[in-house]
């Protein structure tokens, strides 16, 4: 019940979501296919990609949006 007193379902982001979530489901995708083909370098790029749209690029525009 306390998720319901909290929970916001029109939050205001300032930006559209999409091109993170893209980011994300690219990001996902490329270390599937590292991790089924053994390229450790396709693994670290998917999870460098997921790492920024889900937390990195965000954080910039979150920050910067409440700076101005």
């Amino acid at each position: 019940m306390i998720f319901f007193a909290i929970y916001d379902e029109t939050p205001t982001f300032g930006t559209s979501p999409w091109p993170f979530i893209a980011l994300m489901l690219a990001g996902f995708v490329i270390g599937t296919f590292g991790h089924i083909t053994k390229i450790k370098g396709l693994v670290a790029f998917g999870i460098g990609l997921l790492f920024l749209g889900t937390f990195v690029l965000p954080l910039i525009i979150t920050v910067m949006k409440s700076n101005s």
